[in-house]
C-alpha cells in the first residue's frame, strides 16, 4: 500500500470515528432534550379541560407518558411508533395545538417534523400491528420487561388502566380464557374500553379488541 493509499484510508477512518462520534453525540442530546422538556407546565391547563376526571397528579403522569413516547420514537429511527395509549394521545394532540412550540419541539428532539397520522390514514392493518409491536418492543426494552413473558406492562400500556379512562386503550399480561368476561370489557370494577393482548403484541398476531375476540385469537 503506498502512502497516498494509506494516507486516504486513515482519513477515512478518522472520518467515520468523528461521523460516529458526532451521531452519538446528537443521540444524547436529543434524548436530554426531550427529558427536560417541561410538558407538564405547558399542557396541564389543556388536558384538565380535555379530562376533568383527571387530577393534578394524574395529568403530570400523563404527560411522563408523552415523554416516554417521544423517546420511543426518537429512539425508532423513523420507523412508525403506535400510540397505545389514549390519555397520552389526548395530550399529543394539545401539544400539537402549540404549533410553533411543537414544530421547535420536534426539530430539535428528532430532526423532523413528528406527523400524527390517524389510523384510517394508515394503509394497511399489518403496518398498524407493525407499529404496535415496535412500540411494545421498545416500551419493554427501556423498563426491562421481557416482550414474549411480560409479567408487568410497561407505563404507555398500563396508564390508561390505572387512571381509568373509560375509553381508553387496555391491555393485559396474557389473555384471558374465553367466557370469563364479557366481550368488550374488563374484570369487575375496571373502565370499559378497548382490550387488547400483549401475547399478540409480542408474537405478531392480529390485536384484538375484546376478550371474546381475545380468546378466539388464541384458541382459547
Amino acid at each position: 500500500m503506498s502512502r497516498m493509499e494509506l494516507f486516504a484510508a486513515l482519513a477515512l477512518l478518522a472520518l467515520a470515528a468523528a461521523a460516529f462520534v458526532w451521531r452519538r453525540g446528537l443521540r444524547r442530546r436529543r434524548a436530554r432534550y426531550i427529558e427536560r422538556y417541561p410538558f407538564y407546565k405547558l399542557l396541564d391547563e389543556r388536558l384538565a379541560v380535555r379530562r376533568p376526571e383527571l387530577n393534578a397528579a394524574q395529568r403530570q403522569l400523563v404527560c411522563s407518558g408523552l415523554r416516554e413516547y417521544f423517546q420511543l420514537c426518537r429512539r425508532a429511527h423513523g420507523r412508525a411508533v403506535a400510540m397505545p395509549s389514549r390519555a397520552v394521545l389526548d395530550a399529543w394532540h394539545e401539544f400539537i395545538l402549540h404549533t410553533r412550540r411543537y414544530r421547535a419541539f420536534c426539530g430539535k428532539a428528532f430532526g423532523r417534523y413528528l406527523d400524527h397520522a390517524p389510523r384510517a390514514e394508515v394503509d394497511t392493518p399489518a403496518r398498524l400491528q407493525e407499529g404496535i409491536q415496535r412500540t411494545w418492543r421498545l416500551s419493554c426494552l427501556c423498563e426491562g420487561i421481557n416482550p414474549k413473558t411480560p409479567r408487568n406492562l410497561p407505563l404507555l400500556f398500563s396508564i390508561d388502566g390505572m387512571l381509568g379512562i373509560c375509553d381508553g386503550f387496555h391491555y393485559r399480561p396474557e389473555c384471558l380464557s374465553g367466557g370469563r368476561e364479557a366481550a368488550g370489557g374488563g374484570a369487575p370494577g375496571e373502565a370499559a374500553g378497548s382490550l387488547f393482548c400483549s401475547r399478540h403484541l409480542a408474537c405478531g398476531g392480529v390485536c384484538c379488541g375484546s376478550l371474546a375476540a381475545c380468546a378466539e385469537a388464541v384458541g382459547a
